[in-house]
């Protein structure tokens, strides 16, 4: 890759920002940066400006969705390299905002990766997550859509892999950040459900992950050799016990939010799995829609976002994600779902 164009997505944030930094120690012929986020994209930005010379890289505020722009991008730089880490990735906020949700994470990286195969591009990376796995959160379906829509993209000519990873620690509201605020602050620590646990990856790890998925032997949905999972409620405890001076901090159960799971998977009942020639990876084995299929049930969702209309939207992602069971505080909407 050193000597080729790449473009980082959502470059501005915790996970694209490592990643832009790890891919410019490369030394591409251009590194394109692109995020909707000022802020974001000023810091890495700075930070991109100490390793390359001006002349070999460019930040572009933008949003993926943003046809034109993805259109002058590509006309102008032709990036071989993609790599997807823009998305709405926050569960109860999505849940709070399921159209934004599914119009940037689903439809935009669906358009998105469209653009990338008709342009040439070798290889499109998505940064996908444990979360739609069975999804039951509008965020996990809406990268759950993402995969598929890499799925049914891949083949001769471009390699679309998805990646999937699960939290991530020190990124913008990992819950390690907050429980460090609330301990500085003296408590107490909040915690949702005395058995919640997740799998964790630190920004190294995850960026290590990434590249090595955009130099797969093949595309597909690429998953983790993984550890076993943290509780939640011994990393608190773990976290207060290394905080000497503040032995006396309190933890508050305060309940699963909307669309929060107990514990993530890597696979669903549905997938199976075969080595790769890379042995931190499993490559899953699913059965997927036709392209032609897939691109009218795409239609149909687009239809119904564009009308604001949550509902119909809702009952648009049925179709494509069978197995998604929204949740309490959406169900109602959906009415198609069996939950």
């Amino acid at each position: 890759m050193n000597a080729k164009t790449i473009l980082v997505t959502g470059a501005g944030g915790s996970v694209g920002g490592a990643l832009a930094l790890r891919l410019a120690a490369l030394c591409p012929q251009q590194l394109l940066l692109l995020d909707n986020s000022e802020q974001g994209l000023y810091r890495i930005d700075s930070e991109i400006s100490k390793v390359l010379p001006p002349t070999s890289y460019s930040a572009v505020i933008g949003d993926i969705c943003d046809e034109k722009l993805l259109r002058s991008i590509f006309r102008q730089f032709g990036p071989p390299y993609i790599f997807h880490a823009a998305a709405f990735k926050h569960v109860p906020l999505m849940e709070r905002n399921p159209l934004a949700a599914l119009q940037n994470n689903a439809v935009g990286t669906y358009k998105f990766a469209r653009f990338a195969r008709e342009w040439g591009a070798q290889a499109f990376v998505l940064v996908s997550t444990d979360k739609a796995v069975e999804p039951i959160s509008v965020m996990g379906a809406s990268k759950r859509i993402a995969e598929i829509a890499l799925s049914t993209l891949d083949g001769p000519g471009t390699r679309m892999t998805s990646v999937r990873l699960g939290n991530i620690l020190g990124s913008y509201g990992s819950v390690v950040p907050l429980f460090a605020e609330q301990i500085r602050r003296g408590g107490p620590v909040t915690v949702t459900h005395p058995e919640v646990s997740r799998y964790f990856f630190s920004i190294s790890q995850a960026v290590e992950l990434i590249i090595a998925a955009a130099e797969a032997e093949s595309g597909g949905i690429l998953v983790p050799q993984v550890h076993e999972p943290v509780k939640i409620l011994e990393l608190a405890r773990q976290m207060i016990s290394d905080a000497d001076s503040q032995s006396g901090i309190e933890i508050v159960f305060t309940g699963l939010r909307a669309g929060d799971k107990l514990s993530e998977r890597f696979l669903s009942g549905t997938e199976t799995v075969i080595a790769c020639a890379d042995p931190r990876f499993l490559r899953v084995v699913r059965e997927h829609p036709s392209s032609q299929c897939f691109d009218r049930m795409m239609e149909i969702l687009c239809e119904a976002l564009e009308r604001n209309d949550i509902p119909a939207t809702l009952d648009a992602v049925q179709p494509i994600v069978p197995e998604y069971r929204p949740s309490a505080s959406l169900a109602p909407a959906c009415p198609n779902a069996s939950v």
